[in-house]
């Protein structure tokens, strides 16, 4: 399966001088989430390619119900479905403790959205607005929680093997 990140996408769209990435670029600077009709169309282009016929694993993607549901749109105008949502449930302290310290440990500096003002406002726009995605695939039951606060080793096995579970019931 492809991984698909969102913010590497919308990172490589500011880098790259798109207009995508430059309307995307004072608002990821803010902390703010990127409009939702912006994020579909751009997952809209993405799933068309070759690379994704076998699979994807959405990374920070859809992060409001109104993405959600027109995921599910834009999946069933392909014939795709959701087999699985894996949340990563991580302590808010703990994440902003996390991101400091990578933004100090890269080369040339943290990203221009690693900062305290940015983090707390990044924070405060998930649990106002991602949060409530997480309820939306709880109630359809599709929602597979993981601890986020293991190790990454322990973290990647565990979503390794809801993703096991997931493949082999869609087979």
């Amino acid at each position: 399966m492809v991984q698909l990140s969102t913010g590497d996408m919308l990172r490589a769209a500011v880098s790259a001088g798109t207009a995508v990435g430059r309307k995307a670029k004072d608002i990821m600077a803010r902390g703010e989430l990127v409009p939702d009709d912006v994020m579909i169309a751009i997952i809209r282009e993405r799933i068309t390619r070759p690379d994704c016929a076998e699979g994807i694993i959405f990374d920070g993607f859809p992060r409001t119900v109104a993405q959600a549901e027109a995921l599910d749109r834009v999946l069933a105008e392909r014939r795709m479905k959701l087999d699985a949502v894996v949340e990563v449930a991580v302590d808010d302290d703990i994440l902003i403790d996390r991101i400091m310290a990578r933004a100090a440990q890269q080369p040339g500096g943290q990203r221009e959205d690693d900062n305290a003002e940015a983090l707390k406002r990044r924070l405060d726009v998930y649990h106002a607005q991602t949060a409530p995605v997480i309820e939306h695939y709880r109630a359809r039951g599709m929602l597979q929680s993981v601890d986020g606060m293991a190790s990454i080793d322990e973290v990647a096995a565990e979503i390794e093997q809801v993703l096991k579970l997931h493949s082999a019931a869609r087979a």
